[in-house]
């Protein structure tokens, strides 16, 4: 007889993403994206973090809380595949799953044991939406979860490339200078969904309180307004 064992929410992650859109589809793609991991009261032990250090990379397994409660389908419409090719939940990592669980491999920069909030991880190439919760962190171990001959599947089939981005110099001074390396680089991976081509189109994300507005025609995306919000 199987028993239901309840999953604990030990921390959220808060990223320069408010809102879905324009977050990478994978992590580690931008290494430039910062993150910090904060924990849950019960779960602040620094006796918790003894020997993390050693490793430069961590797993973290979260909730994809945006969609938790939306259900699941035996098929998604990737959006790498022009959002009308049908393919296995299985073979996706969309968040509408049984289990709406998601897996994301980040770079472990430091570990701030003392803090006012307890210990906190920074890290780095995280693809999370702000205030995500996490249910667990486990250390990355390269000889075992790296696997350099292995399929990609119609996820790297469908890869369209990076983009040149153009900013205007009065635009970009807007952007704190911290934050403008990631942003073009979260810009050159294109937000877009494939199925949205429309070079007049203005597409809107929010990064780091702000609204980047941009235009995208063939391979160079232009930022167009950065609204301080």
């Amino acid at each position: 007889m199987s028993e239901n064992i309840p999953l604990r929410i030990i921390a959220h992650i808060h990223s320069d993403f408010p809102a879905k859109f324009g977050i990478p589809r994978q992590s580690g793609l931008i290494h430039e994206l910062k993150a910090t991991v904060v924990f849950e009261p019960d779960y602040r032990s620094p006796d918790a973090f003894r020997g993390l250090e050693g490793y430069s990379h961590i797993w973290l397994i979260w909730q994809f809380s945006e969609t938790a409660r939306q259900g699941w389908a035996p098929t998604v419409r990737p959006p790498r595949l022009g959002g009308n090719t049908r393919m296995g939940v299985f073979a996706s990592r969309s968040p509408f799953r049984p289990s709406p669980i998601g897996l994301s491999s980040v770079r472990l920069e430091r570990i701030e044991l003392q803090s006012p909030v307890g210990p906190v991880l920074h890290v780095a190439g995280a693809d999370l939406m702000d205030n995500t919760p996490i249910y667990d962190i486990k250390p990355y171990l390269p000889y075992v979860d790296s696997h350099p001959d292995a399929s990609g599947g119609f996820a790297l089939q469908s890869h369209s490339g990076i983009l040149q981005v153009e900013i205007p110099a009065g635009l970009l001074e807007r952007i704190p200078p911290d934050r403008r390396d990631a942003l073009l680089a979260v810009l050159a991976q294109d937000p877009r969904p494939a199925y949205q081509n429309a070079p007049d189109r203005i597409y809107g994300m929010e990064y780091a309180g702000l609204e980047i507005r941009f235009t995208v025609s063939g391979h160079t995306l232009t930022v167009c307004e950065v609204i301080i919000k």
